[in-house]
């Protein structure tokens, strides 16, 4: 069980949204990292593999330009072949695997993130296998993932408490409702929509950067 967690897991979590078009993905992650993010997740559901695996080295490439690390959401073996700082994985991500088997895989310096919904119990079985960080959500309304089950915000402190570590609360998180999921203990907050679909999607980044230096 891990008990020693990453100083740097804390503040804005870029996670990008699906888009089939490397330039343009390409300085949309740009703009972020110029705008302070340090942590980006490349999530892409619906490209095929040669093109996620393209989009996913160029960021990485980008990424490390500015110092940022680059996690990949769903694919545990395409975050180690290019060489990503990490993988998110969901509860469906790793088919005939548990998150065990993830850690072993990714090694002691990758880093493990593990989605636990709206579940702390979850949150406890991540504890167990060495994960770095946990999502919890989706805390809002989300358009990335309208289905989303719901979390509360009680549900967001008691899988921080199971879990002992960086929580990143995630789902519909905006500038104007994320003091709500810091309050209740996040350390960072995942976010797509209203960070990269902002007129200045620097400036954004930078706004969110300014609710850390608050607390």
């Amino acid at each position: 069980m891990t008990t020693d967690f990453p100083a740097d897991l804390r503040g804005l979590y870029a996670v990008t949204p699906d888009d089939r078009l490397l330039p343009r993905l390409s300085a949309l992650v740009e703009a972020a990292l110029q705008g302070g993010v340090r942590l980006v997740q490349y999530r892409n559901k619906q490209s095929p593999a040669p093109l996620r695996r393209a989009q996913a080295a160029e960021l990485l490439r980008i990424c490390r330009a500015y110092g940022a690390k680059l996690i990949v959401n769903d694919d545990v073996w395409m975050a180690i072949e290019i060489g990503a700082d990490g993988a998110h994985v969901g509860r469906d991500d790793l088919p005939g695997h548990d998150l065990a088997t993830a850690r072993d895989a990714l090694g002691p310096k990758r880093l493990l993130g593990v989605s636990c919904y709206d579940d702390p119990a979850r949150a406890e079985a991540a504890a167990k296998a060495g994960a770095d960080y946990i999502g919890v959500g989706s805390m809002f309304p989300s358009t990335t993932k309208p289905g989303a089950a719901s979390a509360t915000i009680e549900v967001l402190a008691e899988a921080k408490r199971r879990f002992g570590g960086p929580v990143a609360a995630i789902g519909g998180i905006n500038i104007k409702n994320a003091p709500q999921v810091l309050a209740a203990g996040a350390d960072m907050v995942a976010v797509v929509s209203d960070l990269f679909d902002a007129m200045d999607i620097g400036r954004r980044a930078e706004e969110f950067q300014k609710l850390f230096d608050r607390k």
